[in-house]
This record gives C-alpha cells, sequence and structure tokens, in this order.
C-alpha cells in the first residue's frame, strides 16, 4: 500500500526512511517533551501514548534525571506488517538539572498519555526575607536572593 504526497517535504522523508533502513529513532520523535518553569519548580512534559504506567521509569542521579519508557508493538512475528510508523522499542531521555533543584522531592504522575514530571526548587536557594532592625522609622525588609532589593514596611 502506497501513498503518494507530491508536496511532502523530501527531507523529512529521507530521514524518515534512512532511519527505518539503519533500525534507528530519534528520540524526541519517540518521547517529545515541553519544559517550563512556574512557582513549584520545574515541570517536564513528556507525550508517552499507549504504554502502561509500569513500562515507564522516572529515576534521578546525580544532577541527572532520567526517563525511560519501552513499547512493544501491537503485532506479532507472524503478522503481515503493512505501515509501521509509530515507534517501539527502548527509549530515553536525560535532563541535567543544577544543585538548584530538588531532586529528592521530585514528583510525577501519567495521565491520558502525557507523563508530568515536577522538578521542585530547592528550598534552601529560594529567596526569603530578613527583617533588619536599626535606626529609622521603619524598619526595612531585604530579599535574599534578588540582588538584595529593598522594601520598607
Amino acid at each position: 500500500m502506497l501513498h503518494y504526497e507530491p508536496f511532502r517535504d523530501p527531507f523529512r522523508e529521507l530521514d524518515r526512511l534512512s532511519s527505518q533502513l539503519f533500525g534507528r529513532t530519534a528520540a524526541n520523535q519517540a518521547m517529545p517533551m515541553d519544559v517550563y518553569r512556574t512557582d513549584e519548580g520545574y515541570h517536564v512534559d513528556l507525550d508517552l501514548p499507549g504504554l502502561e504506567p509500569d513500562a515507564i521509569e522516572v529515576t534521578a542521579v546525580r544532577g541527572a534525571v532520567t526517563v525511560r519508557a519501552t513499547r512493544s508493538p501491537g503485532y506479532g512475528e507472524k503478522s503481515e506488517v503493512l505501515v509501521a510508523e509509530r515507534p517501539h522499542g527502548s527509549f530515553s531521555r536525560q535532563l541535567t538539572i543544577s544543585d538548584e533543584l530538588d531532586a529528592d522531592n521530585l514528583s510525577a504522575e501519567y495521565v491520558n498519555g502525557v507523563l508530568r514530571v515536577l522538578i521542585p526548587v530547592s528550598p534552601t536557594t529560594q529567596p526569603r526575607r530578613i527583617q533588619i532592625s536599626g535606626g529609622g522609622d521603619a524598619p526595612r525588609t531585604i530579599t535574599q536572593g534578588d540582588g538584595g532589593r529593598e522594601s520598607s514596611g
């Protein structure tokens, strides 16, 4: 079964064919991710559709968070495969994290085919307010961690 698309990107098609020929797929094709930051910390969302939670492993060791997943094909060895575009096999992504992040309190959940990992910021690196007493009308507060910005009240 062949499908012809005259306006398909030839370089993308060449990359896909060479990946199939040499038996390799790029990790970002098998496990695309978004990373964003909020007040809670860093959020990592990885698309892993069609997997059971037992097929996913998240580990944090010495400044690195690694996500591993295994996807098996839905067909057997005796099946005649007509099209096989969904990646299967073992995949992994590794993120290097700084000491400012709290890898000991990392959390993960898998909902609707998306693995959501939260890497909180370490409490010791978050800014905290220090009350300064001294002469003057009102006590001053200096916030540690933001360049020593001063405010009154």
